[in-house]
């Protein structure tokens, strides 16, 4: 069986019929992580010769498009491991990548990422170089996973030298992090979303990953629109399913514009000046077809336990997370435009 294979069973078995739950209590079962780790998952970008799987990049987008229609608090928890393995791999610190990588790519170190800190201009996490390593203090709006992972990959601007420093600490309450203020989120909750206030955090010189220049770090970044617009056509996709009992003709054209989408997607991985448009655009269409599925569902769609209102919710959550300037404001302009959408006019066309 396929990893894709395996994750629609996974879907179809446990993370959907349990998505509900999840929802309504904010707890993941950590069953379900197992099961991830069990089958592969948590090794998704690897390459066969440490463990993983070595699929094509856009293989693994459909894995993790595939998860997140099933339930999209459990993938987005799980997703943030896969920071820690990239710079596992990358990581020119080979004793860190000889002790870490292949347990990470197991799932028997699970990890999750605190880097929104020097995304924000100006950075609001600093570093400053001490024997031995980098004192690293300031405030990580958004940490997922909290109390669920094992270890936290950091960044954090160093203003000497213009550099990000990331590494690898512990992810739990101690030396160095001096808050954790638990978010309460509108969908998601499960993901156990933290800001952190870090203070004096210590990271050894032996638990660092990469150092290199902000401006490289953060066009580095770029990636995640691609794996984050993942998540949005995964729920499409799951609306989708839901609308065709209801509504064939709409959920058949949202069914297209989906498909037309991840190809545009595809065609444009070597074009990152077109990313933020479309990623922009994912997360249009996800709102309309979540939107979509509430009204197909009329009042009944309101209820608590309801999918449609949940797939509601959860789309709004997609249209902001690790969001940048430029998705935003074509985000904005896309939701602003007064043309009704294409499965509304006469023939299909807008």
């Amino acid at each position: 069986m396929t990893l894709l294979a395996a994750a629609a069973a996974i879907v179809d078995e446990v993370l959907f019929p349990a998505a509900a739950e999840v929802d309504r209590t904010g707890r993941i079962p950590d069953s379900h992580f197992a099961l991830l780790a069990a089958e592969g998952f948590y090794g998704l970008f690897a390459p066969p010769e440490v463990g993983g799987p070595g699929l094509e990049f856009t293989e693994a987008l459909r894995v993790i498009e595939t998860l997140a229609g099933g339930c999209l608090t459990t993938t987005f928890t799980w997703l943030q491991h896969h920071g820690i393995v990239m710079a596992l791999l990358m990581t020119p610190n080979e004793d860190l990548r000889h002790r870490l990588l292949a347990p990470a790519v197991r799932g028997e170190v699970r990890g999750g990422g605190a880097f929104s800190g020097v995304v924000h201009t100006p950075p609001r996490v600093r570093a400053s170089r001490r024997p031995g390593g980098w004192s690293v203090s300031g405030r990580v709006p958004f940490v997922s996973g909290w109390g669920i992972v094992d270890l936290l990959h950091v960044s954090a601007f160093d203003e000497t030298t213009g550099e990000v420093v990331s590494g690898l600490v512990d992810a739990h309450p101690g030396p160095g992090i001096a808050t954790v203020e638990p978010l309460t989120l509108v969908a998601g909750q499960g993901t156990n979303t933290v800001a952190l206030g870090l203070r004096d955090l210590v990271l050894p010189d032996e638990q660092v990953t990469t150092r290199i220049d902000r401006a490289a770090y953060l066009d580095g970044l770029t990636v995640g629109l691609l794996v984050d617009s993942a998540l949005a056509l995964g729920l499409t996709g799951r609306a989708v399913r839901l609308l065709a009992d209801v509504d064939p003709r709409a959920a058949e054209t949202l069914h297209d514009e989906r498909d037309d989408l991840r190809d545009r997607f595809d065609s444009a991985l070597a074009e990152p000046d077109r990313l933020p448009a479309l990623r922009a655009a994912c997360s249009a269409l996800t709102q309309r077809a979540c939107t979509a599925l509430v009204v197909a569902g009329g009042g009944a769609a309101l209820l608590d336990g309801h999918p449609a209102q949940r797939l509601a919710r959860e789309a709004l959550f997609t249209h902001v997370v690790a969001s940048r300037p430029e998705v935003r404001s074509a985000l904005l302009g896309l939701l602003a435009d007064p043309a009704p959408p294409a499965f509304a006019t006469a023939g299909g066309r807008r």
